[in-house]
């Protein structure tokens, strides 16, 4: 739980670095779509955002980790809570004002993991079936097509869509990790779990850039928390045995369901607020957008 809580921590206070280091850095001359492909070098020189890449490394690490040990809907839920992490850490960082509400979210997220520590139990023993390794890669195909068909559709329902479709992405990679026990090479080469992660992983981050680029940052976070704590906590019970310690199971529901809503509660902080007095880039038409230059997972 240390381990999932940690990353947790890493995955939001990096979200904040990298949003002040992109923000610190000269737009340049970009296209019309406010685009410039030689931002993410300038970016890289700034200190605080390759601390953000250490960070997202250390938190991908402790991620894993976490999923060797803990049931997936536990991992699942510290997960999420990085948004409250994001919050809390934008306040000194970017003098940024939360709300009472907001506090309130961040208060909630934490007694919900608290009550998610003390409820889980270990691991499932269930090592999952062939078919479930199918199952798991056809998903992560089918979150390409899903992406595909997302795209087509209005900008905030298309936001939610792509945000839920990077969300099942993300739990694919939850799921998947479960579905490698053997690290040998032949065992990996021959494990189509090993195929859905990385699949999952890299439709995930193309979904969620694509949502952010151009749609609601609270619709896209909120379609994304739900995708990757739901899906894969129902996989995770259903075909992996997780379960909470003997008589425990409802407070380890209201723990996962506290977690989950309060994150919910924060999805604005999918992208770190915009800097006060820093320009916002302008969309394809030229216009500012309204969240500002984007922070978190898909600033370049």
């Amino acid at each position: 739980m240390f381990c999932a809580l940690g990353s947790a921590v890493c995955f939001g206070t990096a979200s904040v670095l990298q949003a002040v280091a992109a923000r610190a850095t000269a737009p340049g001359t970009g296209s019309g779509s406010g685009v410039d492909p030689r931002l993410l070098l300038r970016v890289l020189r700034e200190w605080r955002y390759l601390l953000g890449l250490a960070l997202d490394g250390c938190g991908f690490l402790l991620e894993l980790v976490a999923l060797r040990s803990l049931p997936i809907y536990a991992v699942g839920a510290a997960l999420a809570a990085s948004l409250a992490v994001t919050a809390v850490v934008a306040v000194p960082l970017l003098h940024v004002r939360l709300s009472r509400a907001e506090w309130t979210a961040v208060v909630v997220v934490c007694g919900g993991l608290a009550l998610l520590g003390l409820a889980s139990g270990a691991e499932g023993t269930g090592a999952g079936s062939t078919g479930l390794r199918l199952g798991v890669l056809a998903v992560a195909l089918a979150i390409l097509v899903w992406g595909a068909f997302a795209g087509r559709l209005p900008d905030r329902a298309r936001a939610a869509a792509l945000g839920l479709g990077a969300g099942f992405g993300f739990g694919v990679v939850e799921v998947a990790v479960r579905l490698v026990p053997d690290l040998a090479p032949t065992s990996l080469v021959s494990n189509p779990a090993t195929y859905a992660l990385l699949v999952g992983g890299g439709a995930a981050f193309l979904l969620l850039t694509s949502a952010l680029q151009r749609g609601s940052v609270t619709a896209a976070t909120a379609g994304m928390v739900i995708g990757e704590t739901l899906g894969p906590a129902l996989v995770g019970v259903v075909w992996l045995g997780d379960r909470t310690r003997a008589g425990l199971a409802p407070l380890g529901f209201a723990g996962f369901a506290l977690a989950v809503l309060g994150a919910l509660a924060l999805a604005r902080f999918g992208e770190a607020p915009e800097v006060p007095g820093a320009a916002a880039p302008a969309d394809v038409a030229g216009e500012p957008t309204a969240s500002g230059l984007r922070g978190g997972r898909e600033h370049p």
